[in-house]
C-alpha cells in the first residue's frame, strides 16, 4: 500500500467517527496546550527576575572593607590598585549611602526619608557611579573628578526624585538644600523603571517596587562624608568588569588585595558578585520550568493511553478488514503502517490544535499576570509539534502489531 493511499483511508476513518475522534484528541489537545502555558509561565517570571538583576547592573562586583587603622587610607588604596587592573575593570565607585534622617527641599517642596512614599536614598560616590550602577544620564553630566577633589556641593537626582521636586520644571542648576546644605543640580538620570514589565504575583510586584526605588535617589560626592553620617568613612564599594569571565579573577585579585592591608584582627573585607546569585536563579528558574512541564506531561500521557485505547477499539471494528487484505497478500508492514499513520494523524491534529489553545492561553496569561504579550518560545512550539506525533506513533504501535498479527481465517470469521 502506498503512502498516499493509507493517509486517505486513515482521514476517512477519523472523520467517519468525528465525535469520538475529538474527545479521543481532546487529551494531546489539553496536554500541549497545558505544558506550553506552563512552560511559558515560567520563562514569564524568570523574565521579570531578569529585569531585576539587569537594574542592579552587569558584570560588577560588591566590595566592603573597613580597618580600625587609621593610617590606611582604605578607599584611595582600593581605587588605585583597580586602576591597575585595567585590562579587567572599567571603574570603580564608593557606593556609600546617608541612613540618618534627612529632609531634601525645593522651595516649598520637602521629602522626608521619614515619608515611604516619598522617601530618597541619599548616596555618596564618584564620577563611576553611574557606569558601575548602570545608571544612564537623562540630561545635565555625572558628577567629576574636580567635584570629588574639591568637595563641591553638586548632586545628581534620580528620575523619580526630579519628578517629586520639580514635577515639569528643568532641574538643571537649580539649587535644593539636603538637611539645610545647599546642593546644585548638574545632572538627571533616566528611570530604570520606565518600560519595565512585571508580572501579577506578590514576588513580581515586589521586584517592580524595588526597581522603582533605584529611580527615587539622589547622588553626592563621596567627600561629603564630613557632613554626613557622622563622618564615618564609606566602607561598600562597586567595582565594574569589563564581562562576565572577568569576575572570578577580580574578586580572586580584590580579596587577596585586602587581604594584604587588612588585618584580620583590624578590620574586616569581602568581595563577591550578584552574578552569582543569579547562577543560583537561574538554575531554580530551570527547576521550576521542569518541574511544570513535568505536571503538564501528566496530561499528555493520560491523552497517548486514550490514543492506544481508541487505536484498539478501531483494531477490533474493523478486524474483518484486516483479514480480507491480508487474505489477498497484504504483508504486515503495511497493516502497520496504515494504522500508525492513522494514529499520528489523530495526535497531529490535536496537536495543531493544541498549540493554538497554547499559543491563546499564553496570550491570556502574559496580559492578566505580567501585563505584556508573552509568547511561547519557537523551541516550545516545534517541541510540542514533534511530542503530539511521537505520541501517536508510540501509543498506537501496540495496536498496530496487534492489527497485523491476526491470522487471515480467524479474522474472516469475526462479526
Amino acid at each position: 500500500m502506498k503512502i498516499g493511499q493509507a493517509v486517505k483511508m486513515a482521514a476517512k476513518s477519523i472523520f467517519s467517527n468525528l465525535a469520538r475522534s475529538a474527545l479521543t484528541m481532546l487529551g494531546i489537545i489539553i496536554g500541549l496546550a497545558a505544558v506550553i502555558i506552563l512552560v511559558s509561565y515560567a520563562q514569564g517570571q524568570n523574565a521579570a527576575m531578569q529585569a531585576y538583576f539587569d537594574s542592579m547592573g552587569s558584570n560588577i562586583i560588591q566590595v566592603s572593607a573597613s580597618t580600625w587603622d587609621s593610617s590606611i587610607n582604605v578607599s584611595q588604596a582600593l581605587y588605585d590598585y583597580c586602576l591597575g587592573m585595567d585590562d579587567l575593570v572599567v571603574g570603580i565607585t564608593p557606593n556609600g549611602q546617608v541612613w540618618n534622617d534627612t529632609k531634601i527641599s525645593y522651595e516649598s517642596k520637602t521629602l522626608s526619608s521619614q515619608d515611604w512614599e516619598t522617601r530618597t536614598s541619599l548616596y555618596m560616590g564618584n564620577d563611576q557611579f553611574g557606569l558601575c550602577n548602570d545608571y544612564k544620564l537623562a540630561r545635565g553630566r555625572e558628577l567629576s573628578f574636580l567635584d570629588i577633589e574639591k568637595l563641591n556641593q553638586v548632586c545628581i537626582l534620580g528620575s523619580a526624585t526630579a519628578q517629586d521636586l520639580f514635577s515639569f520644571a528643568d532641574p538643571i542648576d537649580k539649587i535644593i538644600t539636603i538637611n539645610g546644605l545647599p546642593f546644585r543640580v548638574v545632572g538627571i538620570y533616566q528611570s530604570k523603571a520606565a518600560g519595565t514589565k512585571i508580572g501579577g504575583t506578590e514576588e513580581d510586584r515586589w521586584i517592580l517596587e524595588e526597581i522603582k526605588r533605584q529611580d527615587r535617589m539622589i547622588l553626592i560626592p563621596s567627600t561629603m562624608t564630613r557632613y554626613f553620617n557622622n563622618n564615618q568613612p564609606i566602607q561598600d564599594y562597586i567595582v565594574k568588569v569589563k564581562n562576565s569571565e572577568a569576575i572570578k579573577e577580580t574578586v580572586t585579585n580584590l580579596n587577596g588585595f585586602l587581604s594584604g592591608i587588612i588585618h584580620e584582627n583590624n578590620g574586616y573585607f569581602y568581595a563577591s558578585s550578584p552574578d552569582s546569585w543569579q547562577n543560583d536563579q537561574d538554575e531554580a528558574n530551570k527547576m521550576q520550568q521542569r518541574f511544570l512541564g513535568g505536571i503538564a506531561a501528566i496530561s499528555l500521557l493520560v491523552g497517548g493511553i486514550g490514543i492506544m485505547n481508541i487505536m484498539l477499539v478501531t483494531v477490533t471494528e474493523r478486524t474483518r478488514e484486516i483479514g480480507i487484505r491480508k487474505a489477498i497478500g497484504a504483508e504486515r508492514k503495511s497493516i502497520i503502517v496504515q494504522f500508525l499513520i492513522e494514529a499520528a494523524m489523530i495526535c497531529g491534529i490535536g496537536g495543531i490544535i493544541g498549540i493554538g489553545v497554547g499559543y491563546i492561553g499564553t496570550l491570556i496569561v502574559g496580559k492578566l499576570s505580567f501585563n505584556t504579550i508573552l509568547i511561547p518560545s519557537p523551541g516550545i512550539t516545534f517541541g510540542a509539534a514533534i511530542i503530539s506525533i511521537a505520541l501517536g506513533i508510540i501509543f498506537g504501535m501496540y495496536p498496530a502489531i496487534k492489527a497485523s498479527g491476526l491470522q487471515p481465517v480467524v479474522a474472516l470469521r469475526a462479526d
